[in-house]
């Protein structure tokens, strides 16, 4: 990705949000319902495949945060050849204590 002061002015606004509920007033006005979403499955697949879940078991999960294979092929590229950030805030919430909900939850 390439770097711009405008996207720096972007993730500075994200990281000036304190709480989850001022986080889902941000990203509901910033963002469609459905780029939540599969930015929602996005995190969890990538938790899923840093916990050594295999491709199949993701894939069968059921419930309100279902990902396709697209998506966990995406995810799983992103992990092996990409720069580290769902490593970097996975282990930052593992570290602070908060959990994956369950699929269907």
């Amino acid at each position: 990705m390439k770097k711009s002061p405008h996207k720096d002015y972007l993730f500075r606004a994200i990281l000036s949000l304190r709480t989850v509920e001022e986080c889902y007033d941000f990203f509901e006005d910033l963002t469609t319902v459905k780029e939540l979403d599969e930015m929602s499955k996005r995190i969890r697949v990538a938790t899923l495949l840093l916990d050594d879940k295999v491709y199949s078991e993701i894939l069968g999960e059921e419930g309100e945060v279902t990902a396709s294979s697209a998506t966990i092929s995406r995810v799983n590229r992103c992990i092996k050849y990409g720069n580290g950030g769902y490593k970097t805030v996975i282990d930052r919430l593992k570290a602070g204590g908060v959990a994956l909900p369950e699929a269907n939850k």
